[in-house]
C-alpha cells in the first residue's frame, strides 16, 4: 500500500502561481512513477502530467504545457506540481496519483493509488 497526501491547494488569482506537494508513505517511493489527474464539476477526470520514479522524462497534457511543472524528491518521498500562470479554467480538485512503473504514463487505469485531493480555485 501507498499512502498519498496531498497539500497546497487554495484560491489564488488568474496569473497566479501555486505549489501542489504530494507526501507519500508505505512501500518505497521511488518505485513509483508519479502523477497528478484533476476533475472539475460537471467534468470528466483529466490526466495533468506524470514522471518517471528517477525524476525523468516528464510528460505534460497539451492545457498544462509550458505552465506546469512535474518534480520529486525521493529522498523526501515526495512529488510536486509547481502550476504557473494559472488559469480560472485550471479550478478542480487535484489529486497525486502513483503506479508501479517505470516510467510516466497518463493512463488513469495505470495508477493504483490515489490521493484525496485538493481544492486548486483560481479567480478571473
Amino acid at each position: 500500500q501507498v499512502q498519498l497526501v496531498e497539500s497546497g491547494g487554495g484560491l489564488v488569482q488568474a496569473g497566479g502561481s501555486l505549489r501542489l506537494s504530494c507526501a507519500a508513505s508505505g512501500r518505497t517511493f521511488s518505485n513509483y512513477a508519479m502523477g497528478w489527474f484533476r476533475q472539475s464539476p460537471g467534468k470528466e477526470r483529466e490526466f495533468v502530467a506524470s514522471i518517471s520514479w528517477s525524476g525523468g522524462s516528464p510528460d505534460y497534457a497539451d492545457s498544462v504545457k509550458g505552465r506546469f511543472t512535474i518534480s520529486r524528491d525521493n529522498a523526501k518521498n515526495t512529488a510536486y506540481l509547481q502550476m504557473n500562470s494559472l488559469k480560472p479554467e485550471d479550478t478542480a480538485v487535484y489529486s497525486c496519483v502513483a503506479a508501479p512503473r517505470s516510467y510516466p504514463t497518463s493512463k488513469f487505469n495505470e495508477f493504483r493509488y490515489w490521493g484525496q485531493g485538493t481544492q486548486v480555485t483560481v479567480s478571473s
